[in-house]
């Protein structure tokens, strides 16, 4: 099987084990996700399947949406509610205040990234330095925060504040980062206490199947044309097909960065890529 699969992931799962359980109810191994889901998140994960997972990468590439819950008054180690509390105080802020900070974060800014993450420092994963407490200096990035919004009732509780957010962000963002900030700005502590993916690309949670369906065999494989919209389509003659599927390089063909190359059967044959003033083979299907 070739394809493109969005699971709706449950609560409690990794990503990996995500993966585990296709793999064993579809019978093949050659599966890859395209962006990973802590355990205390739930929502759209994508799995690419057969050929397919060599176009994990651009898959990646989209942006995302989430649904997260912040909690003001309380912040721990790994940014979340999972893990220990570092800080803590009474909060009480003008709900205008909240909202004004919050949407000033629409558009680009440079973000640090949390220590209990899988980004690389010296070789070393920075959750490796972590649970060693080890201190390291933490990268930043900039990402881009395309929408933001706080949806629902923010609530006033026990000295503590808790809120929903809606946000569309660039690949890379951490929510969890993007949380701390917001409370950083405010002045207070801060952590996500709840996350959901509602949607990476075109994949959206609504259209998305739960490892029930996939054990019931009751799932929608989506084509790579179909999972790649925005990517121009070239359909080439035979001649064509032929050199394309031999890789060889070629002067540009088309005026995009990037195309999906079809034959007249309309059979996907190769993602080509413009580059160096040549049109170069990108992946091989």
């Amino acid at each position: 099987m070739d394809g493109i699969l969005a699971i709706n992931k449950d609560l409690g799962y990794t990503s990996r084990d995500v993966v585990n359980i296709v793999c064993k109810t579809l019978g093949t191994r050659k599966i890859g996700h395209t962006g990973t889901l802590d355990p205390m998140a739930s929502g759209v994960l994508v799995l690419c399947v057969g050929k397919y997972v060599k176009a994990s990468e651009l898959l990646m590439n989209h942006d995302k949406e989430y649904i997260a819950g912040i909690t003001l008054g309380v912040e721990t180690d790994t940014l979340d509610s999972e893990g220990t509390v570092v800080s803590t105080k009474v909060v009480d802020i003008d709900k205008n205040i909240i909202l004004d900070v919050v949407n000033s974060f629409k558009g680009s800014y440079l973000q640090e990234v949390p220590k209990y993450s899988a980004v690389k420092v010296n070789g070393r994963k920075l959750y490796e330095y972590a649970r060693n407490n080890i201190d390291v200096e933490l990268p930043s990035k900039m990402v881009d925060i395309y929408d933001i919004n706080i949806i629902d009732d923010i609530i006033y509780e026990n000295g503590k504040i808790h809120f929903k957010i809606k946000v569309c962000v660039s690949k890379g963002t951490y929510i969890r980062s993007l949380v701390r900030d917001i409370g950083k700005k405010l002045g207070v502590p801060s952590m996500m206490d709840s996350l959901v993916r509602t949607r990476l690309g075109n994949f959206k949670i609504e259209d998305s199947c739960s490892i029930e369906d996939i054990k019931n065999n009751n799932f929608k494989v989506v084509s790579l044309i179909d999972a790649l919209p925005n990517l121009k389509r070239i359909v080439v003659d035979e001649e064509m097909a032929f050199k394309i599927r031999n890789g060889v390089v070629l002067e540009p063909f088309f005026e995009d960065d990037m195309a999906l190359i079809l034959d007249n059967e309309k059979n996907i044959i190769a993602i080509y890529e413009n580059k160096d003033n040549k049109a170069r083979v990108y992946k091989m299907f």
